[in-house]
């Protein structure tokens, strides 16, 4: 806990205070190594006074009142007492007479939901060992490397025989040796900050420093990170900016007045999800935001942060015919570049369903700052052609074209989301067309289609094992699938195909650069075939990939390539292993010179039903 300086509140009023935490809420005093007192500090400017209640005074108003030590509104007060692990909370009178009990904006723990204490904590009882991790991660270029991302909801991934949730620790031992042996590089948490409803799913928050005590301690999720860093897995939480839930105990009118929020309500409210809208352009609301980021990267050693609903702040009510946000803008710009110069190794990723242009190119180029966002569009287009019976698709075939004019515009990541898997949407499988052997095969194609076009891949949890129902939001995954053979080949598929993007440089160096993709033919709409070569950097490195998107066997078919030599197929999604008809190409195929597409040599190729074809060159060695 640092001393109040004169100037904070300059800096925090003007959106520059990016250590905000060093300040606010409440903090062990330690002198010479024992804590001697606890100290509350809180910004409430229309309080005309503010108390500290707990179970150290038995919740009785009056008996601790917080004084105003600064003109801005700040209040704070010294306990001469050890309160570490006791609840507490403020009242805070309003300057309108009205009483609000309120939990701690800036509570590092709160207590267990449906309990809105905030709690007293000591942040410095755990020791770190993923020392070589960080060092490490200091050297890393994001773009070349793969990543296969795992979308994860903590409470429902797997649960405790009765149902319980797994703590964050508890969840170890199961998770990280489950990402390992699917080749995941990296997990990414729905969010975790403190939320009052489970059916929120972490999107209606109402503390942005603390991580939620239903899946356990501030000690359990640092293990958590920390172990995944020991295996090389990086964490990325989903953080949810521009609004906030209205309970009585949250950061909604904290004092009385929109302290964070817009203080006109028709920008404040936000009917469609019942939320209130930060007020992003406020210097406060900014300081208070962008020292989460940092306090989650300095204190749990967070990778990185996907923002929730980037169009909501860009636009207001995320309606571009009601203007730009120029608050929100100025927010997200401030944000990326404030991260950025504390964590030049982060990633910062924008979850934007908008057209919003530059959003990941950088500032000095007229950009938002971001390094990756989800290619939504991409998303969209993909999954309205598989849901199509396949007797329909050449009609539609440019859902899956359309998408290679703008790939390179932004750093992407594929997402198939927890959003596309509720509210009656279906789960991925569920979406396909065709009897159950059909829908399987239409899957695996997905699945190769994710993996091969440009950008990194994302997956939500159950995804990679056809989970047939929808994701239920509490209960865990349906597990007992993975005894049924169907599902249990669509799982080693998901597997095959993670590790091949790691291993093979064409699947990942190049994912945002137009030079690593080529179409061979982007117009066979007839037969619905899709191919085309995804190269390294180094040029020589690449791959062929062949998309056949009905139930018809082409043996034989004629595909132009660029290099005389052998190709070898590095994998088919309609092997038997996969559960395919094992229809494939066994054998080196050997270029001929024959033109096609373009190119002076061809090769001809099994093309099996429904299904994605990897193919390696290797250069042919004469005699």
């Amino acid at each position: 806990m640092k001393q109040f300086p004169a100037d904070t509140m300059y800096y925090f009023h003007n959106g520059e205070l990016t250590n905000a935490y060093d300040y606010f809420g409440a903090h062990l005093i330690k002198e010479n190594g024992t804590i001697t007192k606890t100290r509350f500090t809180v910004y409430a400017p229309n309080a005309s006074a503010v108390h500290v209640i707990g179970s150290f005074n038995d919740y009785i108003p009056g008996a601790h009142m917080l004084k105003r030590i600064d003109e801005a509104g700040v209040f704070s007060l010294d306990i001469k007492k050890n309160l570490k692990d006791k609840p507490y909370k403020y009242i805070i009178e309003a300057s309108s007479g009205q009483w609000l009990y309120k939990s701690d904006p800036f509570g590092f723990y709160h207590a267990l939901r449906p309990d809105t204490n905030s709690i007293v904590v000591d942040r410095d009882i755990y020791t770190w060992k993923d020392s070589t991790f960080m060092e490490k991660r200091k050297h890393e270029a994001p773009y070349e490397r793969p990543m296969n991302l795992y979308e994860l909801h903590v409470g429902t991934w797997m649960q405790k025989p009765n149902g319980d949730f797994h703590t964050y620790s508890e969840l170890v031992d199961h998770l990280i040796p489950y990402l390992k042996s699917h080749h995941y590089t990296h997990v990414e948490l729905m969010p975790i900050i403190e939320h009052p409803f489970d059916g929120s799913w972490g999107y209606q928050a109402t503390g942005f420093y603390g991580v939620t005590s239903r899946y356990g301690s501030i000690g359990d999720f640092k293990y958590f990170v920390d172990q995944c860093h020991q295996n090389n897995i990086r964490v990325i939480l989903d953080w949810v900016p521009s609004h906030i839930c209205k309970d009585a105990h949250g950061l909604h009118m904290f004092d009385g007045a929109p302290l964070f929020e817009y203080e006109d309500p028709s920008m404040r409210e936000n009917v469609g999800w019942g939320t209130a809208n930060l007020d992003l352009g406020k210097g406060v609301t900014q300081s208070f935001l962008i020292s989460s980021t940092l306090y989650f990267m300095r204190e749990f050693h967070i990778d990185g942060f996907r923002v929730d609903a980037v169009s909501n702040i860009f636009y207001y009510h995320g309606d571009p015919s009601q203007g730009e946000s120029e608050g929100g803008l100025t927010f997200l710009k401030k944000l990326s570049k404030t991260l950025f110069a504390h964590h030049p190794h982060a990633l910062l990723v924008a979850e934007d369903s908008s057209a919003y242009p530059k959003v990941t190119h950088p500032l000095e180029h007229g950009g938002v700052g971001f390094n990756y966002k989800w290619n939504m569009g991409w998303m969209n287009d993909t999954l309205k052609y598989f849901e199509l019976d396949p007797v329909h698709r050449k009609y539609h075939h440019d859902y899956l074209t359309f998408s290679l004019m703008y790939a390179f515009s932004e750093n992407y990541i594929l997402p198939f989301s927890h959003d596309e898997v509720v509210h009656g949407k279906k789960s991925l499988v569920d979406k396909m067309p065709g009897d159950y052997w059909q829908k399987f095969a239409n899957y695996r194609a997905l699945i190769g289609y994710l993996h091969t076009h440009p950008g990194k891949p994302l997956m939500f949890m159950g995804g990679e094992f056809a989970q047939m129902h929808e994701w239920k939001d509490h209960t865990e995954l349906d597990w007992h699938l993975l005894q049924y053979p169907m599902h249990d080949s669509a799982n080693r598929f998901n597997k095959a195909m993670n590790q091949l993007t790691i291993q093979e440089p064409a699947l990942h160096e190049l994912d945002h650069q137009s030079e690593g993709f080529q179409w061979i033919d982007a117009d066979n709409r007839d037969y619905s075939i899709f191919t085309f070569l995804r190269y390294a950097k180094n040029k020589k490195d690449f791959v062929v990939v062949a998309l056949n998107l009905t139930p018809q066997v082409h043996h034989d078919f004629r595909v132009g390539v660029p290099k005389k030599g052998y190709y070898n197929e590095l994998i088919n999604s309609d092997y038997a292993t996969y559960g395919g008809s094992d229809i494939y190409n066994g054998l080196p195929l050997e270029s001929e010179k024959i033109p096609m597409h373009g190119f002076k040599h061809s090769i001809r190729m099994e093309l099996s039903p429904l299904s994605v074809t990897i193919l390696k060159w290797e250069a042919k060695h004469e005699d």
